[in-house]
């Protein structure tokens, strides 16, 4: 299957720096009833980007012009801890999340969002505080993460480089999930089970 590729983006970034954000508060239980993926942006973050009388609350980063329609967000340590539910990812992508950049995050959290062609990037802790800092100035706010490059391009011209695991880059540059990266190697594959069936004739 494909996915949206990622090859170099340009976007609002969105600090939401607090440690322990955890997939409650990302997506809340109440929008998991659903039997496909439809309306979960509006589930994402339901509890801080809404009022209790339902309008936006002005508070909320998301809600707030210079980050309104953010294509990224700078996180705080352990980000997507808790529950391993997937529709946390889906309701990131659904708002147009292409990237969460911080120092960690949690391990299940870590594979849905590659299993969904959302970019993780890992950088130390000094770093990811540092970015967040300069992303919360609304004139920071716009950065470009060019993922052949491995670099995050801010405004001022400065280059933050970071490190990622080559079959996850290479997935997400081409658009693959998890079965479009195996058929990538359909002919392998198919070698392999001939040379298998010829070394173990009994088995066809």
């Amino acid at each position: 299957m494909s996915m949206q590729p990622f090859s170099q983006v340009t976007g609002k970034a969105a600090p939401m720096l607090a440690a322990n954000i955890d997939t409650d508060v990302i997506m809340p239980k109440q929008f998991l009833k659903g039997i496909d993926r439809n309306g979960l942006d509006r589930g994402l973050f339901f509890d801080l980007r809404f009022l209790p009388s339902g309008e936006l609350n002005p508070e909320f980063v998301l809600n707030q012009p210079a980050w309104k329609g953010a294509s990224f967000m700078v996180v705080g340590p352990n980000f997507g801890c808790g529950s391993s539910r997937e529709h946390a990812v889906w309701g990131l992508k659904q708002m147009g999340v292409r990237a969460l950049i911080g120092s960690s995050f949690a391990g299940i959290f870590y594979d849905n969002c590659q299993r969904n062609g959302v970019l993780l990037i890992t950088l130390d802790e000094a770093t990811a505080q540092r970015l967040g800092q300069v992303v919360s100035q609304p004139q920071g706010a716009e950065i470009s993460i060019d993922l052949e490059a491995q670099q995050i391009r801010l405004q001022d011209g400065s280059v933050i480089e970071f490190q990622i695991d080559t079959l996850r880059k290479t997935a997400l540059m081409l658009g693959l999930d998890a079965i479009g990266s195996t058929l990538q190697r359909s002919e392998e594959i198919k070698a392999f089970e001939r040379a298998h069936l010829q070394a173990n004739p009994w088995l066809s």
